[in-house]
């Protein structure tokens, strides 16, 4: 079984879920950022997505886990934009230095998990 487009699909609405929770977190709650709605409509449609995903088709094996570890990339990417935006934030190392540390690992995963899925 090869890796689908939608599998991929379910992966890019994982980080952008990552990306619009973030966003949202910081138009909402933080001062130093301005205020917009567009995060908050992203996040409402791709977890309507996902949510359509999840109960329209069964997952396979290792999808959950690299799910979660591209919401957790949109999350770190989004923090270090933001706090290379606006220095007042605080220093964007560690979020760089944790999104770049996530990337090698999904690497490793995705790679680990074409080598195990039969053609």
């Amino acid at each position: 079984m090869k890796q689908t487009g939608q599998d991929k699909g379910t992966l890019l609405l994982a980080l952008i879920a990552g990306l619009s929770i973030n966003g949202t977190f910081a138009a909402v709650f933080s001062s130093i950022v301005p205020f917009s709605v567009f995060p908050m409509i992203a996040l409402v449609l791709t977890v309507y997505c996902l949510h359509q995903r999840y109960l329209n088709r069964t997952m396979p094996v290792g999808l959950p886990a690299l799910s979660a570890a591209f919401f957790v990339l949109g999350v770190l990417l989004y923090s270090t934009v933001v706090r290379a935006e606006y220095p007042d934030m605080g220093s964007n190392f560690f979020p760089a230095v944790l999104s770049v540390i996530l990337v090698f690992w999904i690497g490793f995963k995705m790679r680990d998990r074409k080598h195990q899925l039969p053609e």
